[in-house]
């Protein structure tokens, strides 16, 4: 594993490509009411893309397990883990979110969100841009 001072930083293309398509999937799935725990996508070094889902556990369990899942897989080159879950704003009140991370081998990982409203009001639900949340530990 490349040390951090050697990883890239930035979203390779694919890899911004493979998040998007993640959290539209989880927007459309939280529009429609339906519960999810934490939903994972990996590419592999062939360009195939696998889908997880992680529940019937604690969240925090879940979201253990997509990461190990990353870790575990041979290949893999890129990841996205998307989950719900609440940001807190500059007056310490929380929202509520779609958390999403993300990374690929060879660069530095990252964590975004947007905030979503209006879960299962198909199409009353609302979400904003995703806005970075910080850097992460690599899973790659």
């Amino acid at each position: 594993m490349a040390g951090d001072d050697m990883r890239r930083d930035g979203v390779s293309p694919e890899t911004d490509e493979l998040a998007s398509t993640l959290m539209g999937d989880a927007f459309d799935l939280l529009a429609s009411g339906e519960d999810f725990e934490v939903l994972l996508v990996v590419q592999d070094e062939a360009g195939t893309v696998s889908s997880y889902e992680f529940e019937d556990d604690d969240p925090e369990a879940c979201l253990e397990g997509a990461r190990d899942r990353v870790r575990e897989l041979a290949g893999a080159l890129r990841y996205a883990i998307a989950y719900e879950g609440a940001v807190a704003d500059e007056d310490g009140s929380y929202a509520d979110a779609l958390l999403l991370e993300f990374g690929e081998r060879g660069y530095r990982a990252y964590s975004a969100y947007s905030l979503i409203g209006g879960k299962g009001a198909g199409d009353r639900f609302t979400w904003t841009d995703p806005a970075p949340a910080g850097e992460l530990e690599p899973l790659l």
